[in-house]
């Protein structure tokens, strides 16, 4: 047999293989090569919005900071002005009444906020609610008795690595703009702006001004919300990330039905679990979050959780660090249950976990600390579990926090920070506010104060 011939016998093999595998094939027809993505983004594209905002920042010299300068010249001369300060980004409209998802870092600060539609009509937007936590913002535009193009809300789970999407915004300003790419990865948790991080990964191109537009699948629903990119030149590199539209669901529900965002409490933190750990818990390979703290009285421990027990899964939906289980509580209603599955001992259990909003339990107590001791402007409050879903923290621990210190203040020349937990002064334990407050107010010749900080213990001496 001739050579040609045998290559061209093993090519259609081959072709016939794959098509047999894949149920995939070369175009056959001129009709084939011509399909578009046109049909998808005639029906989503109408939905995405271009938002600008402004805000006026107030500028002032160095040079009127010196005392000596300011005895001189006074506080005039110009050195003070205002300056208008403009940014962009994009939108899409989830509601025919003018309701707009974008991310919350595109109109964070901002005194006027312009939404242009892809027909260029132009309306100022007000803001309905903000998280920051996620990331998400909600506006609302008055269009009148028109009723808006909106893009209908897929779901974000049911996804898979691989899946065909476009990405849809305003990249530096050019205009609205259509790329296309694939979903890269799901449940990416080591990345983001948002304390809920769980997003998807596409390599459709994703720039400045992208941010808040929309990550579409090929049935033109909308799967995330654009929502920032690795990049060390400031362009798309083929990394770019997107919250989940199913996080979308929830805070637009949340800041529909009130206006704040209330999450569920777990009462349980943890780690997880690593390639030098799986052996000896059991399991087949790494996977789970590696339970070593519950709290007392929480959702957690009154559905049976106990340290040492690995969590796989939420509803089913595996979960894989500390961030993806935060993530999969999150999604979930206050008010309702979730099941966890919980391998412990060589055995895989199911439990069944309340979904409760955090308690103001003990109450905060904030209070700002006056006077003349090292926590002079120094603002204290009582940690309880809801103070620490607002700052974003994995885990309760109960105690005295510094949420805010004053700059140039007693306790800001002595280094303390937002986020330090007071842990003994003149040794004696600090277990409130009120407490904490009495020691001061009595005085002392001598300080010593011991705060936690970032875990670990950190001690200085003052006075005397």
């Amino acid at each position: 047999m001739p050579v040609s011939r045998l290559l061209s016998l093993l090519v259609a093999l081959t072709l016939g293989g794959a098509v047999a595998a894949h149920a995939q094939a070369v175009p056959q027809s001129r009709q084939q090569i011509e399909m578009s993505f046109s049909p998808v983004v005639k029906q989503a594209a109408p939905a995405v919005v271009n938002i600008y905002t402004k805000r006026v920042v107030h500028q002032t010299s160095p040079l009127l900071a010196d005392p000596l300068f300011r005895q001189f010249f006074g506080q005039g001369l110009g050195l003070s002005q205002d300056r208008v300060e403009r940014s962009l980004g994009s939108g899409v409209l989830v509601r025919a009444d003018g309701l707009v998802v974008t991310n919350n870092h595109v109109i964070q600060g901002a005194q006027q906020i312009t939404v242009v539609l892809s027909d260029r009509r132009e309306f100022e937007a007000r803001v309905v609610g903000s998280d920051a936590k996620t990331d998400l913002a909600v506006l609302k535009i008055n269009a009148g008795h028109d009723r808006l193009p909106v893009l209908p809300l897929g779901d974000s789970d049911a996804l898979e690595v691989g899946d065909l999407v476009l990405a849809i915004g305003n990249p530096f300003g050019v205009g609205q703009t259509v790329t296309m790419g694939i979903v890269s990865a799901l449940a990416r948790t080591g990345v983001g702006l948002s304390d809920y991080r769980s997003f998807i990964q596409t390599d459709a191109a994703i720039n400045p001004g992208n941010s808040g537009g929309a990550l579409v699948d090929m049935r033109g629903r909308l799967v995330g919300i654009n929502s920032e990119i690795f990049s060390k030149s400031g362009g798309s590199v083929g990394i770019g990330f997107a919250i989940p539209v199913n996080m979308v669901k929830v805070v637009v529900a949340a800041i529909n039905h009130g206006g704040k965002t209330v999450r569920p409490w777990l009462g349980a933190g943890g780690q997880s679990v690593t390639g030098e750990m799986f052996q000896a818990l059991g399991l087949d390979h790494p996977q789970g979050v590696l339970i070593n703290s519950i709290e007392d009285g929480s959702p957690a421990a009154r559905a049976g959780l106990a340290v040492g027990d690995v969590i796989t899964a939420v509803d089913g939906k595996a979960v894989d660090d500390p961030e993806a289980l935060r993530f999969r509580i999150a999604m979930l209603p206050v008010g309702g249950q979730a099941g966890l599955t919980v391998f412990r001992h060589g055995r895989t259990l199911a439990l069944t976990v309340r979904l409760e909003a955090p308690p103001e339990n003990p109450p905060r107590e904030t209070t700002s600390l006056g006077g003349r001791t090292p926590f002079t402007g120094a603002v204290a409050a009582n940690m309880n579990p809801a103070l620490a879903d607002e700052l974003g923290l994995a885990s309760y621990q109960a105690g005295v926090i510094l949420l805010r210190i004053q700059g140039g203040s007693i306790a800001d020349q002595l280094g303390f920070r937002p986020g330090d937990m007071v842990v003994r002064v003149n040794r004696q334990e600090i277990t409130s506010v009120a407490g904490l407050k009495r020691l001061l107010e009595a005085g002392a010749a001598r300080w010593m104060v011991s705060v936690r900080r970032d875990g670990q213990i950190l001690s200085m001496t003052i006075g005397g």
